[in-house]
């Protein structure tokens, strides 16, 4: 249970005292009503004694009573409850409107209490209102600051209790609250004191003894009468007042009268001076008509979020089950309960002037109150203990007596009751017998009298004793009613015995509230024998048995007392040893819904706020939305619409599990509060809870939306709010931007440079003000998520912004005149600065997700922020019509109010401060900085192509326009393809384009050249020398000397090296296929600045991405070979070669490709150039159908090293094509840069050839042996096949031009144009050691065996006459050609035999004859020949191929000789000539 101010002894105490009626004369009414007093509300604060009393009980022992409480009443001849035990109307009203007046009050201390995971805001602190009246009053209102003792958390529950058990009626079963004495009150300015004390005394005896008042009920017939002379100090006569007393006390006894003297104080004397009032806090308990203000000593703090404001009781809004949620809205229900409660709610009546104004008490002073305590202290210590004590002593005699058993009951008990423990029948074995009465002499009735009075006075063990005996008497008469009460009696006196020699019986509470409820049918009965048990229970700490019981005495007659019953028991739940925190919830959850039917709106709204701290965040969805609808609703009806909108707002923001039908109704409701809330102040636009907006989604992007394709023109795609954001491309867009930035800024990135971002979101980085241009929309897509299963309208939604003034032309010093600007803001008006997007509806869908994009047009330059969104929000009709035209939706209820787009930064992780915390950095991507007007460009693409064959070659166009009113300048173009496309050459003599192109059909885009007449195709190899710079500047080619931040960054060239405001201008663009087969996604970054230097912005970008879809053409693979053939020209002198190129057709039917024509084979080196084709064939063309293949053979020689390129072309038809001119050239030099890397270091060292010494210096090492041996093998020759392809589409033939590329490295290394595919690298160990640097690779054994090439001259058949000379002698020459550039040592071993399987196939052998080995040196490139003779003993076919050729560097004195490479078989023919 709750906490009490009272231990469980004092609260059973109080509940039952010693009651004393009053009867005074109308002369001692008038005396005391000077104070707003009667004489029984006068004597009320001082009726607890301070000091100690003593009496003797009837075995003459001396027992002391503590802390004594009488309670003195006016005689009320009437019933207050009737007999029957059912609370009447007025007994009903008046514990409601104690309930009603004890709030929980404003400005409290919270008082936490910890129940297992849960810290539970219950209560408050506040003093108890029945704190005893000291006789100084400073001491007393120190003791009231200073008190430990607080009240309960529930003090509503002890102000029903203590009025409850002060308002119990008198039965005739039970003496407790019978009437022992009587004060008879006299004024002493009465004529005759004495005969007005007589007159009262006869009134006293007639209401008692006449039989004609049922109530009051008095104790025993011998009544104590006390006699008071009350003497007014104001205005009475002192002397006379003390004379008149001494004639009492002569009369009655000096024990049996008093004089008090009231009054003492005058209007006129200490106006000053400040007098307490303890009569306040008893006034309200007794009186249903005063309306009585609480003081500060009641302050109860406030629980939850909700405040105590006045209000009146009004009918409960529902009657329904506490879990049942609110009755579809298209019947009469919620909404309409709630227009009625706002329609006939009115402010509550103040309560009336005089009531409040009213102080009690203003004739009194200190003095006057030590007199009347003293008086109390008197009339109990000298007056009403002794007549108890007689009393008892009497009704002991008289049962002794009676028995004749013993002369103390005491000795009787012990022997009545000492042996074994007669059997007690079960309730449900007796019959009902509470219409049994004793008469007043009966023996039980004595005996229960006489436990009554012990048990008053505090004689505890003598009660229990006496109760017991009772107990059994009526047990044994089925006297149901009185054995009840004695059980309850016994039971109490059991539990507050000294010592506590027996266990509390809590067995016999239970069997007297059952049979109080069940037999007896007395409700008030059975609920205080609930409360004394409770109580008890709880202070031995078995809160699981007190709410138990506390649960069971709740029913349907009483819904006040069932609620406060219900709480008791939920705090029972939480003050176990293991709190059951769920069980207190549910019960206050049954509390809250008793208090609403009891008309205890505030209590009811209490227990749900209390619970909802357990329910609240626990995923118990439908809980938490009726705990939330029942706040707002009670909220509501308490004229606290703030707290009532935010309950609606949980309903409604959380994942509701509700229907949609209750889902609509709980919209509607809190649309209508929401409404009413608004109305009455409108200071600034209030925060709406639906749609949920995720504000971290928000993307903002500036700049125009992207235009559609007009036509055959296609746009760029550059950037949209369409696109999906990817970080690995961003990255990739940030990259070309810096290379692009850097190649025009001379190399060099600006230390301010900051990528361009066109759209925003939450992976961008937005750490900056991001900037925007005047006159250029700022877009931004916000993400709505209805959570309801319920559509929702939005209309007249818009961004909320403020803006500030900034003219960025100014001189930056003057900052002053822009710290003085004021912010504009469209949160009340529209404003014309910045042109805001209205959507007039926007419609979501039950639990739908949708995208809403407004629109920002900017008018003038300044700092943006833009604060959140400002719309209607409105629901549809329930019965499941979502369309937006309905009538329902309609009419349905609007507000209108904000939300703010609260974006949370990235959190900050760099210094150790931010580590270990947790800080967020800004986000700013909603805070644009409006700059001045920049130029903007747009590009158009015409006749681009979306497929094309694998090194198709097709032409395009570009448009840019210039869509702004500034001048455009530098325009570039960045590509992550950059050998994709080429604007053509600048140096050379292009063809003019047509601004309007036409279509490409059997158009070349190559430059041809006719073939000279009487010219054999394949036999002239037309030789032109161009300059790298020529096509390539800027895109990182071989050689080219080109820096790295220019490597892919193109120059477009514009007519005057800009572009006005509204021109445009047309471009060719040439395209080439890439190589590899498959989708390419192929990205242009277009950079271009603005003419007028200076901005805020350096420059701009523009992004565009297309996908080729690349089909199978050809597959080149070439190989050189050395010639067998010796160089017989002067210029072949330094070398030549075969070069043998395979074409094979790879391409898919599907394409379309007929057949593939090779047009043209063109090369480029420095050293070697194509000297002629050797076709077998006798066609002139070369036609390649599928899967058809193709060879072809040339002769190379190598040439002087030359600066430029030269390019020697060779056709195989009729038509040449210039290759050294666009785009052939363009993509040649293009292609060189993605094939660098995959070259082997060699490439590198045979540039600039033409500079390095001729053979090999000495002391080179292994690094000259393997450079000489490399240089001995390298070819560096380029090979590029022209090719045309025809193809057939929607039947008619197109013609197709390609050109392949083909890097020749190595002899006899066969080279192709599809690069081969890299295997997947494994994975390589860490390691945390340097290694040592690789020792150098001397070469191979293949590569030593190319030093020397060797050629064998002799006839082809010779004729000898046999039979005339048996030996045929035939002269060889042997020609050996050092290949190298270093002195070779060679051997020639002509001994060799022949093993080869071509050779055994040769029948017969021969003989080489003289000098079988020489020895000699060839220099650098030298040619030597050897004369030799073969000796041949029969005709037939020989192999001459049969010298040995051994080989080695001149100084490597330890390097073995190595075979070299003999040439193909030589066969000579032996003819017998005879």
């Amino acid at each position: 249970m709750a906490q009490c101010v009272q231990s469980v002894q004092e609260f059973i105490q109080d509940s039952f005292v010693p009651m004393v009626a009053v009867l005074c004369s109308e002369d001692a009414e008038k005396v005391t009503r000077k104070n707003n007093l009667n004489f029984s509300e006068l004597l009320r604060p001082f009726c607890r004694l301070t000091s100690e009393g003593h009496m003797r009980d009837p075995s003459n022992q001396v027992q002391v009573v503590k802390n004594l409480r009488i309670s003195v009443n006016n005689v009320v001849t009437r019933p207050s409850v009737p007999s029957s035990g059912v609370p009447g109307h007025a007994h009903r009203r008046l514990l409601s409107e104690v309930v009603l007046t004890c709030q929980p009050a404003e400005g409290g201390v919270a008082n936490v209490i910890t129940a297992g995971d849960y810290d539970l805001n219950i209560s408050d602190r506040s003093l108890k209102a029945s704190v005893p009246w000291y006789s100084d009053w400073r001491d007393t209102l120190t003791e009231l600051s200073t008190s430990k003792h607080y009240t309960a958390t529930t003090p509503w529950f002890e102000a029903y209790r203590e009025s409850f058990l002060q308002s119990m009626p008198a039965s005739d079963h039970e003496f407790l609250n019978h009437y022992l004495a009587c004060l008879l009150v006299v004024s002493s300015s009465e004529a005759v004191p004495v005969e007005k004390f007589l007159k009262l005394s006869q009134e006293q005896h007639r209401i008692q003894h006449s039989g004609e008042y049922t109530n009051p009920k008095w104790f025993i017939p011998n009544t104590l009468k006390y006699y008071v002379l009350l003497h007014d100090m104001s205005q009475g006569d002192e002397q006379r007042a003390d004379s008149v007393y001494e004639d009492m006390k002569q009369r009655y006894g000096a024990q049996g009268c008093y004089l008090l003297k009231v009054n003492s104080r005058t209007a006129a004397a200490g106006a000053d001076e400040q007098i307490p009032d303890p009569w306040s806090q008893y006034l309200h308990k007794s009186s249903l008509q005063s309306q009585v203000q609480l003081g500060p000593r009641l302050s109860v703090p406030s629980i939850y979020l909700l405040m105590y404001s006045n209000g009146v009781l009004v009918n409960s809004l529902d009657n329904t089950h506490p879990l049942q949620l609110d009755t579809p809205s298209d019947t009469p229900g919620s909404l309409d309960a709630l227009r009625a409660v706002a329609v006939e709610t009115k402010p509550p009546p103040l309560a009336t002037g005089v009531a409040a104004a009213t102080s009690h008490g203003a004739c009194l002073t200190l003095n006057d109150h030590d007199r009347i305590r003293l008086f109390i202290q008197e009339f109990t210590f000298r007056g009403l203990l002794p007549h108890i004590e007689k009393n008892i002593r009497q009704l002991n005699d008289q049962l002794v007596s009676r028995k004749g058993l013993s002369r103390s009951l005491f000795s009787a008990t012990k022997k009545w009751f000492g042996g074994g423990k007669v059997p007690e029948k079960s309730i449900a074995e007796l019959k009902n017998t509470s219409g049994l009465l004793y008469p007043p002499e009966a023996p039980e009735l004595q005996i229960r009298k006489m436990a009554d009075l012990c048990f008053l006075v505090q004689l505890y063990d003598l009660a229990y004793s006496c109760y017991h005996t009772a107990k059994k008497d009526f047990l044994s008469d089925q006297a149901m009613l009185y054995a009840a009460g004695a059980l309850e009696m016994a039971a109490v006196s059991a539990f507050l015995q000294v010592g506590a020699p027996r266990p509390y019986p809590a067995h016999y509470m239970d069997t007297a509230i059952q049979t109080y409820r069940d037999v007896s049918k007395n409700m008030v009965l059975a609920e205080r024998c609930a409360l004394l048990s409770a109580e008890v229970l709880k202070s031995q700490a078995k809160y699981s048995d007190a709410a138990t019981l506390l649960i069971k005495m709740t029913s349907e007659d009483s819904d006040l007392r069932s609620a406060l019953l219900l709480e008791q028991a939920a705090h029972c739940f939480i003050n176990m040893r293991n709190p059951m925190v769920r069980k207190f919830a549910f019960h206050m959850i049954l509390a809250g819904h008793r208090f609403s039917k009891a008309g205890q709106k505030r209590h009811a709204l209490r227990c749900y706020c209390q619970a909802m701290q357990v329910y609240k965040g626990k995923g118990w969805s439908l809980a938490e939305d009726h705990i939330n609808f029942t706040i707002g609703r009670q909220s509501f009806t308490l004229r606290q619409p703030e707290n009532a909108v935010t309950a609606f707002r949980h309903i409604l923001t959380n994942d509701s599990q509700q229907t949609s039908t209750q889902q609509g109704a709980f919209l509607r409701e809190y649309l209508y509060v929401y409404k009413n809330v608004t109305g009455a102040c409108e200071v600034a636009l209030p925060q709406l809870p639906l749609p949920c907006i995720n504000s971290s989604a928000t993307r903002v992007y500036f700049g125009h939306e992207r235009r559609l394709a007009e036509g055959e023109k296609q746009a760029a795609t550059h950037v949209s709010l369409d696109q999906e954001f990817d970080r690995d491309l961003a990255a990739m867009w940030q990259d070309l931007e810096e290379k692009v930035v850097a190649a025009a800024k001379r190399g060099v990135v600006p230390a301010t440079f900051q990528s361009t971002q066109c759209c925003l979101n939450s992976q961008t980085d937005n750490l900056r003000f991001p900037l925007a241009v005047v006159e250029e929309p700022i877009i931004v897509e916000v993400v709505f998520r209805n959570p309801l299963k319920v559509p929702l309208v939005l209309s007249d939604l818009s961004l909320l912004w403020k803006f500030t003034l900034k003219d960025f032309n100014r001189p930056q010093p003057q900052e002053d005149s822009v710290g003085d600007a004021v912010p504009i803001s469209n949160e009340k008006e529209a404003n014309d600065v910045i042109a805001t997007e209205v959507i007039p509806e926007f419609y979501l869908s039950p639990e739908e997700t949708k995208l809403a994009r407004l629109k920002l047009l900017p008018h003038q330059t300044g700092q943006l922020n833009i604060l959140g969104l400002v719309y209607n929000l409105a629901s549809t009709s329930s019965t499941g019509d979502t369309t937006i035209n309905s009538p329902s939706a309609a009419e349905g209820t609007s507000v209108r109010g904000r939300q703010d787009l609260e974006i949370q930064g990235p959190r900050l992780n760099q210094t150790k401060e931010e580590k270990t915390s947790v800080s967020h950095g800004p986000d700013r991507r909603l805070d644009p900085t409006i700059t001045p007007p920049m130029p903007l460009l747009e590009v158009f693409f015409l006749q681009f192509p979306t497929a094309l064959l694998c090194g198709e070659i097709r032409k395009a166009y570009v448009e840019f326009c210039n869509m702004s009113r500034v001048t455009l300048c530098g325009l570039r173009v960045a590509s992550t393809h950059p050998d994709f496309f080429t604007f053509g050459s600048s140096s050379l003599a292009t063809p003019l384009t047509p601004l309007s192109p036409t279509s490409f059909e059997n158009c070349s885009a190559y430059k041809t050249l006719a073939t000279p007449p009487g010219a054999t195709p394949g036999s002239v190899a037309a030789v032109t020398l161009v300059s790298e710079g020529d096509f390539g500047s800027g895109t990182g080619l071989r050689g080219g000397g080109v820096s790295g931040a220019g490597k892919g960054i193109t120059e477009i060239p514009l007519g005057e090296g800009t572009l006005k405001p509204g021109e445009s201008t047309q471009l060719p663009m040439w395209l080439r296929g890439p190589d590899q087969e498959g989708v390419h996604e192929i990205h242009f970054l277009f950079y271009y600045e603005s003419a007028e230097k200076g901005g805020k912005i350096s420059h701009r970008v523009l992004r565009h991405t297309v996908f080729i879809c690349a089909s199978r053409s050809l597959s080149v693979r070439a190989t050189a070979c050395r010639s067998n053939t010796l160089p017989e020209e002067e210029e072949e002198r330094n070398g030549s070669m075969l070069v043998f190129v395979d074409v094979e057709n790879i391409n898919s039917s599907e394409a379309g490709v007929r057949e593939f024509h090779i047009a043209q084979v063109s090369s480029s080196s420095k050293q070697w150039r194509l000297h002629k084709c050797i076709n077998p064939a006798e066609d002139k063309d070369c036609k390649l159908t599928s899967r058809e293949r193709g060879k072809l053979c040339f002769r190379a020689t190598r040439c002087k090293p030359l600066q430029a390129f030269p390019f020697s072309k060779s056709g195989v038809s009729s038509l040449q094509i210039i290759t050294s001119t666009t785009p052939c050239a363009d993509f040649f030099f293009r292609r060189c840069q993605p094939l660098e890397s995959l070259r082997p270091p060699v490439a590198m060292e045979t540039q600039g050839r033409h500079s390095r010494s001729q053979g090999v210096g000495h002391g080179g090492g292994d690094k000259d042996i393997a450079g000489v041996v490399r240089k001995c093998n390298e070819v560096d020759l380029d090979i590029i096949i022209l090719w045309k392809a025809f193809v057939v589409e929607d039947n008619k033939q197109v013609i197709l031009e390609g050109q392949l590329h083909v890097a020749l490295q190595t002899i006899d290394k066969e080279a192709c144009s599809l690069t081969q595919k890299e295997e997947a690298q494994e994975m390589v160990l860490l390691k945390f050691k340097p290694e040592l640097p690789p020792p150098m690779t001397r070469p191979s054994m293949e590569q030593l065996s190319h030093l020397i090439k060797t050629n064998l001259q002799y006839p082809e058949s010779y004729s000898h006459p046999f039979n005339q000379k048996s030996l045929c002698m035939v002269p060889v020459t042997l020609t050996l050609s050092n290949c190298s550039l270093a002195q070779v040592d060679v051997i020639i071993d002509l001994r060799h035999k022949a093993t080869s399987p071509e050779s055994l196939e040769v029948h017969g052998s021969f003989t080489w004859l003289g000098q079988t080995q020489f020895k000699m040196q060839l220099g650098a490139q030298e040619v030597m020949r050897v004369q030799l003779r073969a000796c041949f003993l029969h005709a037939g076919v020989y192999n001459l191929g049969t010298p040995r050729v051994f080989a080695k560097l001149a100084d490597q004195g330890a390097m073995c000789e190595t075979s070299q490479q003999t040439a193909t078989p030589a066969l000579i023919i032996i003819i017998n000539s005879t």
